[in-house]
């Protein structure tokens, strides 16, 4: 298998070619403002060292924060028409009702509640009322609405409204981007609603996004199949990603950590990814992130759905220093450091500065940096690296020493030796550690929902079933599939031998012709 993966961070674009297990060849571009110059130009100087020449690509990884910071910094959204089904319960809370204003204010298009949904286990709660259904999407195609949200209580139980209803919208608006709730997976009402929401919001941004990197692909000279990173770790099919954006908002960081297990050989490790901009702190449990139990906020919005559970610091290679009193982070010069930082000829002095002055790095003009004395650098080094202490502190889940492994451009910042730390490991390519990640990706599928009259053995092996299934469908080769985590839950309140199931599934990605 020969894959390349592609890792589009604040600062740099890393691409990497993967042959047979190993890394062939690395290459680091700067990041783009349109972020797709930034991977034609990484994909350009991969094919200039020759590696790709008269050789076929399996397949082309991409991670990008494309989506997210679209979410965060509230650009490229689109109009959303929200229907829930529900009625006559839930209507105290609609949609939107938890959202921060100037977001809401951008995103909602109009809200339609009408009967409908599911109870607990699976029972019809209200007849769907497809009348109101269509009324409401002829009042959606009036209003001028191309992208839709549909929401229903339990749905992930039994989508059978939610299909219903997106199939009377469609007919109404043919040509409408519609996002079920169901297919975000988990029981909550408001937070699946939300996930499905941000995700019809993003439908517009989705498309040209992916078509740029699809293009990008082609303008190389490449044929191969484009996938799109997840939060967990995995990827899906570009057509699976261009659907469900959301899925992809935490891909960068998990990229890092499912490369920096597969470049040192551990599989349960603490995890420290300095990038330009921030560091991400995390667990790697089995060689995949531990994921996030909580709600998580997505720009202020609260959402349920898969995420790596990270700790984000101010602290990278391009950090602000201030010498007094000593200070880095949390700002970064980000992309700009080629441009702003001392040692190239710009003002603003960084962390990459220090490190220069300091000899650990070699880059620029070290005589830009001469007035900085070993005592200055390594006060900066001791702050940046209390920094990473203390973050690595609160994201431990045990009270002694574990291991830890250090990727990332800006690792340099971690020294080899940490209080609570039995070994900081650099690995080899961890400066790309990010697209190493991406190029190694499984395909996942999960499953969480509610089973009545099943044995509980009957009831787990359905719900791998259907992980199964929905792995298959994100491009994944069936044969590969295995399951990396299930759990079951006796509901005691609920008749007819009820348990709650959580299966999740990963497997290689299946083989082009």
């Amino acid at each position: 298998m020969r894959r390349i993966g592609i890792d589009v961070g604040g600062t740099n674009t890393d691409a990497v070619l993967i042959e047979d297990g190993k890394v062939v060849r690395a290459v680091k571009a700067p990041t783009s403002e349109d972020v797709t110059t930034g991977i034609l130009d990484s994909l350009r100087s991969l094919g200039a060292t020759g590696a790709l020449k008269d050789k076929r690509i399996d397949g082309v990884m991409i991670g990008t924060t494309h989506f997210i910071n679209a979410v965060v910094q509230r650009r490229h959204l689109t109009k959303v028409g929200a229907l829930r089904l529900g009625m006559p319960a839930s209507a105290s809370l609609p949609p939107f009702c938890d959202w921060p204003e100037d977001l809401a204010e951008l995103v909602r298009g109009g809200v339609w509640m009408v009967e409908g949904g599911h109870e607990y286990d699976g029972r019809p709660f209200m007849p769907l009322d497809e009348a109101a259904v269509t009324k409401a999407a002829e009042e959606m195609k009036a209003a001028g609405l191309r992208s839709v949200g549909i929401s229903s209580i339990f749905s992930p139980l039994d989508p059978g409204h939610e299909k219903r209803a997106a199939e009377l919208v469609a007919a109404v608006i043919p040509d409408a981007a519609i996002t079920c709730s169901s297919d975000l997976g988990r029981i909550g009402l408001l937070e699946r609603e939300n996930a499905g929401l941000l995700n019809a919001a993003l439908a517009d941004l989705s498309r040209d996004t992916i078509a740029a990197f699809e293009k990008a692909i082609r303008d190389s000279g490449l044929d191969a199949p484009l996938f799109i990173t997840q939060n967990d770790g995995t990827v899906a099919e570009a057509a699976q990603a261009r659907r469900l954006p959301v899925y992809s908002f935490a891909s960068g960081a998990t990229n890092s950590m499912r490369g920096a297990a597969y470049l040192s050989g551990l599989a349960d490790a603490m995890v420290i990814d300095v990038g330009g901009t921030t560091a991400d702190v995390g667990q790697l449990k089995h060689g995949f992130p531990r994921e996030a139990n909580s709600v998580v906020k997505i720009g202020g919005v609260r959402t349920l759905f898969r995420m790596p559970d990270l700790l984000s610091i101010g602290l990278g290679g391009g950090s602000h220093v201030s010498l007094d009193p000593i200070k880095v982070g949390p700002v970064s010069v980000g992309y700009r450091l080629l441009k702003d930082g001392i040692a190239f000829g710009g003002k603003q002095l960084t962390t990459t500065d220090v490190a220069v002055a300091a000899g650990v790095l070699v880059l620029g003009d070290k005589s830009k940096v001469a007035y900085l004395d070993k005592a200055t650098c390594d006060k900066v080094f001791a702050e940046a690296a209390r920094l990473a202490e203390e973050a690595i502190d609160r994201m431990k889940t045990e009270a002694g020493d574990v291991p830890l492994i250090a990727v990332g451009g800006g690792a340099f910042l971690v020294p080899d030796k940490l209080p609570g730390v039995s070994q900081v490991i650099h690995v080899e390519h961890g400066d790309c550690a990010n697209a190493v990640g991406a190029a190694i990706a499984q395909v996942a599928g999960e499953c969480d929902q509610i089973f009545k009259d099943l044995t509980r053995g009957d009831a787990i092996a359905a719900a791998r079933d259907i992980a199964n299934d929905r792995a298959v469908t994100a491009g994944a080769d069936r044969a590969s599939l295995q399951t990396i985590e299930s759990e079951d839950m006796p509901l005691a309140y609920l008749p007819g031998n009820s348990v709650r199931v959580r299966v999740r599934v990963v497997g290689d990605v299946k083989a082009t012709a």
